[in-house]
């Protein structure tokens, strides 16, 4: 067994102990709680009299094998490198809900044991924080075990043009992913200017299969040109029998950055490359869920705007507010409000700065810590309230910009589709301040076309996570 097969035998393993041990651990403290501890009746609760133990855990054992299925069947036993942990807490909670209303519904019709209801709230609060510590700190040992070099996956690249290079760059730069590129296949060595040309050249795509063979490879990224297609398909035509991955990079991205899907009328297959953003029912979601966490964030942040607001007073004339129009919705503008960052007057050079541009001068001491933590950024939740913008979406942009972005950009104007965001997709992936706007749009158009209320909660988590950790905070 190679050394990448046993990490992806060990990891989940662990995974699998630390759930069962977590959902346990959760089923006797909540136990605990209701009727061994007073904590409940100081919060008002009837006390009750302790049921036999042996019931709760003849209970328990049912429920974690029941458990550990839910989270297989959704795929989270898995060899799963570089597991986003947003991605992780959304899943843990829709398993763990899963998994509680198939216990509910087995208590009810079970009439050989009386389950408490309140004990059953308790498991499942207690499942989803233990749970999802738990992989927390598997995940913590995996990326240390990758930084150490251990149980890489050996990985080729085939390609040599800047869709490579970017892939190359993003994989190699982090050993904590867990992949090691040992180098590349191209027809032609890669641009000196490229970081790509550092890694070593393999020589053309025909030589892929024999490598791969012979030195047990796992996984190749594809990246090609068009052109190259007929020459990837020989590739993976001789590589049948052989157990490896192909992750294709497509280049039809720089055309389609919308979720394909193939749609069947009166027996016709149609291929849809661009659809509605929302359904009818999805705006009503997505505004219910701006409506109500933007409510509870403005009530509970309340304190916090009044200091922010007396700090920025007392280090600057000027102010507490600043306003700028900006396009939204069908293009249309409306006023955006953020905390002055900057010394008063400096909007009369915004023509002569580049767009999100980092250690801007400009700035006030109080405005940079603001920016670096995304607190600036904090009044716009009032701009979510009124219905101007959402709390995920692509970010609004200046007239002046939209007018110069739509006729060099490629499908820019889609972006106006839905309500601007005070963060995005985009955002939580880098692409912030002063980066390629052609990249930024690919990942705007890649949230429209896939959009979620599960998806928005997962990029807000990113963003809240980046908003303490990053140095540029997490949004322009």
């Amino acid at each position: 067994m190679t050394s990448a097969r046993r990490g992806d035998f060990i990891v989940p393993f662990l995974t699998v102990v630390t759930d069962a041990l977590a959902i346990e651990a959760s089923f006797l403290l909540s136990f605990w709680l209701r009727f061994r501890s007073t904590l409940l009746d100081h919060l008002g609760f009837v006390r009750e009299a302790a049921p036999a133990v042996q019931g709760y855990l003849i209970g328990s054992a049912v429920v974690v094998l029941a458990w550990l299925m839910l989270f297989d069947a959704r795929a989270m036993y898995r060899a799963r490198r570089n597991v986003n942990m947003s991605d992780e807490m959304v899943n843990v909670v829709k398993v763990v809900s899963q998994g509680m209303l198939l216990v509910l519904s087995a208590a009810f019709f079970y009439r050989e044991f009386s389950y408490s209801r309140i004990v059953f709230g308790l498991l499942w609060m207690f499942s989803i924080s233990l749970i999802f510590a738990g992989r927390a700190a598997v995940r913590a040992f995996e990326r240390a075990q990758y930084r150490k070099g251990r149980h890489l996956q050996q990985a080729i690249l085939l390609g040599c043009d800047m869709p490579a290079n970017q892939v190359y760059v993003r994989l190699q730069g982090h050993a904590s992913f867990g992949f090691h590129i040992t180098g590349y296949f191209a027809d032609t060595p890669a641009h000196e200017e490229l970081t790509l040309a550092r890694a070593p050249y393999f020589g053309p795509l025909s030589r892929a299969p024999a490598y791969i063979r012979d030195h047990g490879i796992e996984l190749a990224f594809i990246a090609v040109r068009t052109g190259d297609h007929q020459a990837l398909f020989e590739v993976i035509a001789e590589c049948e029998g052989v157990n490896i991955e192909f992750m294709l990079v497509p280049d039809v991205l720089e055309i389609l950055s919308s979720q394909v899907r193939i749609r069947e009328l009166e027996g016709i297959p149609f291929l849809r490359i661009k659809g509605m953003p929302f359904t009818m029912w999805g705006r009503f979601t997505k505004r219910l869920f701006d409506v109500v966490v933007s409510g509870v964030t403005l009530v509970l942040s309340s304190p916090v705007f009044l200091v922010i607001a007396l700090i920025i007073k007392l280090d600057s004339r000027g102010p507490v507010f600043f306003r700028q129009k900006r396009v939204g919705l069908d293009g249309q503008e409306f006023t955006m409000y953020k905390f002055r960052s900057m010394a008063q007057g400096s909007e009369r050079f915004d023509a002569h700065a580049r767009l999100g541009i980092r250690n801007d001068p400009r700035r006030t001491s109080v405005g940079s810590f603001l920016r670096r933590m995304s607190l600036d950024e904090l009044p716009q939740i009032y701009n979510v309230w009124k219905g101007e913008m959402s709390l995920v979406g692509p970010r609004p942009e200046r007239t002046r910009f939209v007018e110069e972005f739509r006729r060099v950009v490629p499908k820019y104007l889609d972006r106006h589709r839905v309500k601007t965001g005070m963060t995005g997709w985009a955002q939580v992936n880098g692409l912030r301040g002063d980066t390629s706007i052609e990249e930024r749009i690919k990942y705007d158009l890649y949230y429209i076309e896939n959009w979620s209320l599960t998806f928005d909660i997962k990029i807000l988590l990113r963003t809240l996570r980046a908003a303490v950790m990053s140095k540029e905070g997490a949004s322009l």
